[in-house]
């Protein structure tokens, strides 16, 4: 790392570590916010559209079924920043078939592994706050018998890590973290600033957290993923949202060099403003693209509605609609357990009538075993906006 490109920098310091190579040390936060007309236009855009979204969630017909699609969508793009390649399709068949977890190599499996530490973490702040505890039991899920596995699960790093080009090292990394020490003294100040009143906005605190943690990058690996991991945490823990709707790594992999040196930009040269103001950009950008794909679902449900209202079983079909939108790649089995039916057989004359009327389509092409696809649904998840 060449400590003259950070010299420079308001946000933190270059320190010389004890085995001879150039580290950066972030420093507490908050740091001083200069409130141009332009940051304080992009947070008010980013607060509306965030307050839309929750509206809109709110008045879907189920909003407990929301969540799902948007975690698995957040997932593959997620991994996919950190040279995962899985496709949307790829992963719910994955979990359609119950593949075992334990075969390496999937990156369909690691994917899907994301999706657990976010249920996960979701599940675990209604006993616990954000908090490093709850860092760590985030990362254990994520790394666990995936790419990783052979790092330390759920710990913090022990040894010096750096961020760089394919055989970069310690001297010639493009950043390197605070060392071990530091690194804890940094960790202990960022969850003070998650628990300690602050009279910032909720999305500049979340700016600045989301950059501080990258750049203490405490595990050897998953630190993009859990960053990105926390955003939706903290979205919710502060009541921003009342359930994971708005994911970013959309917005950071669409402009992924970018979120690079927006990051960088902040350690090397302090520049705080430009990063938050790509950050609140990214608020605003994927508050509307949510809002849109979930008038897209809506619309879909009032058309099945109409579809299957005169069916003697409309309300259980309704039910395996409601489900389609959980989980657009579904088994017989798994429509007999989402809508809580009893006996296969009456789940299959379900699962072929929705076929009948087109809502769902088998992909496989075999006699067992047999997989289907709700493709409008899928196609209003995944689809451009």
């Amino acid at each position: 790392m060449k400590p003259e490109n950070y010299r420079n920098s308001i946000a933190g310091q270059v320190i010389r570590t004890s085995q001879g190579y150039w580290a950066f040390v972030p420093n507490p936060l908050p740091p001083e916010i200069k409130w141009s007309p332009k940051i304080v236009s992009l947070l008010s855009e980013a607060d509306r559209s965030l307050t839309k979204l929750t509206e809109i969630g709110n008045i879907f017909p189920k909003p407990s079924i929301l969540a799902r699609p948007f975690i698995h969508r957040e997932a593959v793009l997620s991994s996919k920043i950190e040279g995962t390649r899985t496709s949307l399709e790829e992963l719910y068949t994955f979990e359609a078939r119950h593949q075992s977890l334990s075969s390496p190599g999937s990156d369909a499996r690691e994917v899907h592994y994301y999706v657990k530490a976010l249920d996960y973490g979701m599940a675990r702040l209604k006993s616990l706050p954000v908090s490093l505890r709850l860092i760590r039991e985030i990362h254990k899920i994520l790394m666990e018998g995936v790419r990783g596995d052979h790092l330390t699960l759920g710990k913090f790093r022990q040894s010096p890590n750096w961020i760089g080009p394919p055989g970069s090292t310690l001297e010639n990394a493009t950043f390197v973290p605070p060392p071990v020490n530091e690194m804890h003294k940094n960790l202990d100040n960022l969850e003070k600033f998650l628990h300690n009143p602050s009279d910032l906005p909720p999305l500049i605190r979340l700016g600045l957290v989301h950059y501080q943690f990258e750049s203490i990058h405490p595990f050897l690996d998953g630190n993009g993923r859990i960053g990105r991991l926390l955003i939706i945490l903290l979205l919710c823990e502060w009541n921003l949202l009342h359930q994971p709707l708005i994911y970013l790594s959309a917005y950071f992999e669409a402009n992924q060099q970018e979120y690079y040196d927006r990051l960088l930009a902040v350690s090397q040269i302090g520049d705080w403003e430009g990063w938050l103001n790509f950050f609140l950009e990214g608020v605003r950008i994927q508050s509307q693209d949510t809002i849109a794909r979930i008038q897209r679902l809506e619309n879909l449900l009032d058309k099945y509605r109409l579809m299957l209202h005169n069916e003697r079983d409309s309300e259980r079909l309704l039910q395996a609609v409601d489900y389609l939108i959980e989980q657009p790649v579904v088994t017989v089995r798994q429509i007999e357990a989402g809508i809580g039916v009893s006996d296969y057989k009456i789940a299959q004359r379900y699962v072929n009538k929705l076929e009948a009327f087109g809502i769902i389509r088998e992909i496989t092409g075999k006699p067992r075993n047999r997989i289907y696809l709700a493709k409008e649904i899928f196609m209003a998840i995944e689809e451009p906006v």
